[in-house]
């Protein structure tokens, strides 16, 4: 790939390690960000103990007009933002841009299917490389626990093989091609990962309701929210193989990837050892008695209407009976006051023919 100009849209923990690391390898790179940050800002990435393992020197700006320069375009937005976005972009961008999603899931094909159809080349990784936290907005960020492999989807399908390298030497990580973009969307990472914990740990939540403390969500993990995890992971499976017209044997169910962890002692006993995300709080604010959930965050934001909801539709479309995934949703709507929002029949997907179709 010839890339000269690279944009990174958002200026948060991903977004801030993306741009870091083409600034480094000395593309042009502007990060698109309302925050007013300037030009020639020095973004650097740092380890668990504070040493800076990347840097690079990046322009801010909230000007979109700017991408129609850039070879590659990053988007680091959660998917809330995804349908906004889309009709924004496909305006901007010329055909050929490499548009890549990090992470690719949240419905990204649907949303941006007018840039596709302008000829952009839509990307998507299943997982991101590793843990970013932000260390200083517009300046540092601290990335832990990289992966070994990327895994990688786009539309039009043949176009990962040539973003795969490029991805690959960015990131300094092995970047394996997936055969359709359907294995990104269907990976069940956050989906299912976040909202079962969030279920089980707010499950007596109602209105004026506060907490003692702010757990830490995967630190202090429970077997409730393992059980639940896991009965959610096997419909999602079931719901795969009813999909076989695909391949998507590349989606592995979260008892594989957390080392044939199929107990919830020993889904549990996984989830808390893992070093890089032991830390990390759950999303919630403190008031002045209590803790409350915050409904504000991406983990419900996100992961509930644009994660968890995908996999319960095409649970519906296909056949496929799923109801620990719908009565996550269920629990999602009431406590939330909000309604499901994505639907496939609004992108003429009402059968498992239609899947094969639109991803074929």
């Amino acid at each position: 790939m010839d890339v000269k100009k690279v944009a990174v849209i958002g200026a948060g923990n991903i977004g801030t390690q993306f741009g870091c690391l083409c600034a480094e390898k000395g593309y042009s790179t502007t990060m698109i960000s309302s925050g007013d940050y300037g030009r020639e800002v020095l973004l650097e990435t740092v380890d668990e103990r504070d040493r800076v393992t990347h840097a690079g020197k990046v322009n801010f700006s909230s000007d979109y007009g700017v991408l129609t320069e850039c070879d590659v375009v990053f988007v680091t937005h959660p998917s809330f933002m995804f349908a906004e976005l889309g009709k924004r972009l496909k305006d901007v961008l010329r055909p050929g841009t490499y548009l890549c999603v990090l992470p690719g899931t949240g419905g990204a094909e649907f949303f941006f299917r007018d840039c596709i159809k302008k000829g952009v080349v839509l990307c998507g990784l299943q997982r991101v490389p590793g843990v970013a936290r932000l260390v200083e907005k517009g300046k540092r960020v601290r990335v832990s626990g990289l992966r070994d492999t990327l895994c990688l989807a786009s539309i039009p399908a043949r176009e990962a093989e040539i973003f795969a390298p490029f991805l690959s030497d960015l990131v300094g990580i092995r970047c394996e091609t997936l055969p359709q973009y359907l294995c990104v969307t269907m990976t069940p990472s956050n989906p299912i990962l976040h909202t079962t914990r969030l279920r089980t740990m707010f499950f007596d939540y109602e209105p004026g309701r506060k907490y003692d403390k702010n757990p830490l969500f995967y630190g202090e993990w429970t077997d409730r929210s393992s059980a639940l995890l896991l009965l959610c992971d096997a419909e999602h499976q079931t719901l795969l193989r009813r999909m076989s017209g695909l391949d998507l044997s590349s989606v592995r169910s979260l008892v594989e990837h957390y080392d044939k962890s199929d107990t919830p002692e020993k889904m549990t006993k996984k989830l808390r050892s893992i070093s890089s995300l032991h830390g990390i709080s759950s999303p919630m604010i403190q008031t002045s008695d209590g803790w409350t959930p915050d409904f504000g965050s991406r983990y419900f934001s996100a992961d509930f209407p644009y994660g968890l909801a995908i996999i319960e539709e095409f649970a519906k479309v296909v056949g496929v009976a799923s109801p620990n995934i719908t009565e996550t949703m269920d629990w999602y709507c009431a406590v939330t006051g909000k309604g499901r929002t994505f639907f496939l029949k609004d992108f003429g997907i009402t059968s498992l023919a239609d899947v094969y179709d639109y991803y074929q």
